[in-house]
């Protein structure tokens, strides 16, 4: 008989605190009767965040909710403005808060939002992450390339190039320069410099609108100036944090001067093709660009430039390795000049912002 006493005893104490902990925790109840028993940690954009112990985190429709309780108090705002702070309790579809400054009758489809003494309304938290999402910063990049060779011919290649990228989720502008130069046995076989700038603006979901316009020369292909000038709209048929693919269509002016005489300058009005994709996994980035700028005048006169690299961080992660091809092709260039120009490339990149 004393070990049974001893039992019940034990088994008194252990309903007793198992009810005082079911009583003193917050319930949320449910138009399907459900007694969610947990912490309420705060109300925000129609929804209620409870933590429970048996079951994690969860978030319970607001609509759904017919009636909470809340052990401690908790700081209240309703639609109309109004803020409390105090305990919250049901009582026939009716939302009681018992605070210092009195109480207050409401509903619970009336609470715009709840959240612990001294913390912050999720209305302010939110705005502030809205705000340093729209920050904008500069990321920089500085890239070069350096090959030589001597004995039975002599060759020095020098390419170097940098990009300012300013980004936020409402738009992009780029500012790049580039320039390359490739000398085989004191021949020049490059000589090619562009800047050029670019603005995206995503004002609707996955469509953009977009302007560019880039400039330079190419000595090598006799070009003493070119400059393409092009706008339009663009669609995202990838937009994933590390994973974008753009395609656009609008349309561009091109200008090309030549410095022989014999060949006619290019001005005139055209297409403006192009896609743009980028991708990162880990560490390393594949990026893959194509622009086509046929002219109105005569749709077999174009450009078209490709680009395509891997790139892959060394020890020090501002410092990668870049890996790639490029192809700039003019269906009509000067006399002499092919028309196609293809480079392989490694280039060593710094990234700081």
């Amino acid at each position: 008989m004393h070990l049974h006493q001893h039992l019940r005893t034990a088994l008194v104490f252990t309903c007793a605190a198992f009810f005082t902990a079911l009583a003193s925790a917050d319930v949320v109840e449910t138009k399907n009767g459900a007694r969610i028993v947990g912490k309420v940690t705060k109300i925000d954009d129609g929804k209620v965040y409870v933590t429970t112990d048996y079951a994690g985190d969860l978030t319970i429709k607001q609509s759904e909710v017919t009636g909470i309780t809340t052990e401690a108090p908790v700081v209240v705002r309703l639609a109309t403005g109004t803020t409390l702070e105090g305990t919250v309790s049901s009582e026939a579809g009716a939302l009681k808060i018992a605070g210092a400054d009195g109480e207050l009758s409401t509903k619970v489809d009336k609470v715009a939002a709840s959240w612990a003494p001294g913390g912050e309304d999720p209305k302010i938290t939110a705005m502030k992450k809205a705000m340093a999402d729209m920050e904008r910063h500069w990321a920089y990049e500085a890239t070069v390339d350096v090959t030589g060779k001597s004995g039975n011919s002599e060759q020095l290649g020098t390419a170097a190039g940098f990009r300012a990228t300013l980004k936020t989720p409402k738009d992009t502008l780029q500012l790049y320069t580039a320039y390359n130069r490739q000398v085989s046995d004191g021949v020049k076989s490059s000589d090619q410099f562009k800047a050029g700038i670019d603005y995206q603006d995503n004002f609707s979901g996955k469509i953009s609108w977009y302007a560019r316009d880039e400039g330079g020369f190419d000595r090598i292909k006799d070009i003493d100036l070119y400059n393409t000038t092009a706008a339009g709209f663009g669609y995202d048929f990838i937009k994933e944090p590390k994973h974008t693919l753009t395609g656009r269509a609008g349309l561009s002016f091109r200008y090309e001067g030549y410095g022989n005489p014999v060949h006619e300058d290019l001005k005139s009005m055209g297409l403006d093709l192009g896609v743009n994709h980028e991708w990162e996994f880990g560490r390393s980035k594949v990026v893959n660009r194509l622009a086509y700028d046929p002219s109105f005048e005569d749709f077999s006169n174009f450009h078209f430039t490709h680009e395509s690299f891997y790139e892959i961080p060394l020890a020090d992660p501002s410092w990668k390795l870049r890996l790639g091809v490029s192809n700039d092709y003019n269906s009509k260039p000067g006399p002499g000049v092919e028309r196609l120009d293809t480079s392989y490339f490694t280039k060593l990149v710094l990234n700081w912002k």
